[in-house]
């Protein structure tokens, strides 16, 4: 018989209850292998979740439980995002699309997580998003715009010309150089984007910087 929470890897949240939802790639040939890896006492490393290809989630650390997904990296002027949030492992090696059944099963298990512990959508994070330069994942290929869409994730858009920087810092982008946060902002909502900083980037953050100044989804339920 097969545990409910089969990862040993995990410990106290240290006074701390889930705010964020961080999303990752697995980075791996499958999620047998991925699955195999997280539950690894050895490799000290899990997650919350793992999802499959097929959309099957599978429960591998209790909720209430800090897992070791995030790593070094902050959000919104905090760090510590392990004590802080709830990771969802997906099934993809990181150099190809996310399959349509497997998109349903993020939508429906974000759904699931956000309405227990009343995360709204600026809540929802990639791992690219706290640790720039450092993490990639869950890479330009990941459906943002679908969650988005569902009020499941920030979505662009088009503000006013402002200075990046600013905006990155307001969203919650952690400091490092303007390239590496550029890179991050633009995997995030601008996977097409390329060459140096233009006023798209800049009318785009503004926007979602502007976003978040109205009441989040989870303050309304």
């Amino acid at each position: 018989m097969i545990a409910a929470f089969p990862s040993p890897n995990h410990g106290d949240r240290r006074g701390q209850r889930p705010e964020l939802i961080v999303l990752h790639y697995t980075g791996m040939a499958d999620a047998v292998q991925a699955r195999t890896r997280l539950c690894d006492p050895v490799a000290e490393v899990s997650a919350h979740w793992l999802v499959h290809e097929d959309g099957r989630a599978d429960p591998l650390v209790p909720e209430d439980r800090r897992a070791w997904h995030a790593g070094a990296g902050a959000w919104q002027g905090r760090d510590d995002v392990n004590s802080r949030s709830i990771g969802i492992e997906i099934a993809n090696p990181g150099d190809r699309p996310f399959p349509l059944r497997q998109m349903d099963g993020v939508a429906a298990l974000l759904r699931d997580i956000m309405d227990r512990w009343g995360i709204g959508p600026r809540g929802v994070i990639g791992h690219s998003d706290m640790a720039p330069g450092r993490k990639i994942d869950p890479g330009p290929r990941f459906d943002w715009r679908r969650l988005a869409r569902e009020g499941l994730a920030l979505t662009g858009g088009s503000g006013p010309d402002l200075p990046l920087e600013d905006s990155l810092t307001r969203i919650g982008y952690p400091p490092a150089d303007p390239t590496t946060r550029l890179t991050a902002f633009r995997l995030r909502f601008r996977p097409w984007g390329q060459g140096p900083e233009n006023e798209a980037d800049r009318r785009c953050a503004a926007f979602v910087a502007a976003s978040l100044a109205a009441p989040d989804r989870a303050a309304l339920v």
